[in-house]
């Protein structure tokens, strides 16, 4: 072949390329159908979250802004008198000393599962048995939770009878003084939610590639530097939501201590307040103002600790 042959080949080529027709563009009802689609997809969805969270939380804003009853069809505005009583009241803003206890529990909670986390995420011999016992109290129901421990701490109780077992006599209380029922009740919610900050803890710490355990080993590492310079990276984003989800579970703690005292001897929880409230002194205004201080306080909360605690990304490899 010829160079002018072959450079009107390459030519021919090149133009045919450049002369390709280009794809024709989609109909104009198809383009309609594709933007259309996803929100189709979204309808369900966004109707049940507006109907059941949005909604309601909306109503609850405008009855904190009211004296209404929970019953009279006639609502009488008085704007923030509600949210000033919570704050001045000193019988309403003693629940949040309450709260005290069960954040502390909460720590004791977190450090408790943390560990045996830890310890059964390496070969222990028994762990799987370990690990049902940890996480059984999580599956038992929140009622009967109440009725058991009920019976465990009142006088002459279970309780009482395994200490007369070590020789130990015990006239003491359990539930009649505000220190020693909150703290009973505080550990009654330390046994109850320990399996489940153990499975996120667990889950978390399984999750982290084991050739990094390996190469530590290899370095020397013992277990407190492979739980220090690995395990502790690695949870971050995990610890950080659960410390979210225990303060606010601290804050909204209701059942248990509804259950075994009902709210006497000092035991009364900012949630069993509000129920009290609504339902028993018919004050549904004021006790939708305290619903709503209760979420503004975990919000900010939430809002904080992502400011102290950023979720950063953790590459371990």
């Amino acid at each position: 072949m010829t160079d002018t042959t072959e450079k009107a080949a390459v030519k021919t080529t090149t133009g045919a390329a450049s002369t390709a027709p280009s794809p024709a563009p989609a109909p104009r009802r198809t383009r309609v159908w594709r933007g259309v689609t996803p929100w189709l997809f979204l309808i369900a969805p966004l109707a049940l979250l507006i109907t059941f969270t949005y909604a309601p939380v909306a109503n609850m804003l405008a009855y904190s802004l009211t004296d209404w009853d929970g019953v009279s069809p006639e609502l009488r505005y008085i704007g923030a008198e509600n949210y000033a009583e919570i704050f001045t009241r000193e019988d309403l803003f003693r629940v949040f000393f309450v709260s005290g206890y069960y954040l502390v529990a909460s720590a004791v909670q977190i450090v408790a599962a943390l560990y045996f986390a830890t310890v059964l995420s390496f070969n222990v011999r028994f762990r799987n048995f370990f690990k049902g016992v940890l996480f059984f109290p999580y599956l038992i129901n929140g009622v009967a939770i109440g009725f058991v421990f009920l019976y465990f701490f009142q006088d002459g109780g279970t309780l009482d009878s395994v200490l007369n077992l070590f020789g130990v006599e015990s006239d003491r209380a359990w539930l009649g003084t505000p220190v020693s029922a909150n703290t009973s009740l505080a550990g009654v919610s330390v046994w109850r939610y320990l399996g489940l900050n153990f499975v996120l803890f667990l889950g978390a710490i399984q999750s982290i590639p084991g050739e990094l355990y390996e190469a530590a080993e290899l370095d020397g590492a013992n277990r407190w530097h492979q739980f220090r310079h690995i395990i502790a990276p690695g949870i971050k984003p995990v610890l950080t939501l659960t410390v979210i989800l225990s303060i606010s579970g601290s804050l909204s703690v209701f059942e248990v201590p509804y259950i075994m005292t009902g709210g006497a001897t000092g035991t009364e929880t900012f949630v069993i307040q509000t129920v009290n409230l609504a339902f028993r002194f018919g004050k549904t205004g004021l006790a939708s103002a305290a619903a709503v201080v209760l979420l503004l306080i975990i919000l900010l909360v939430t809002w904080l600790q992502r400011r102290l605690v950023p979720d950063d990304k953790v590459d371990l490899v």
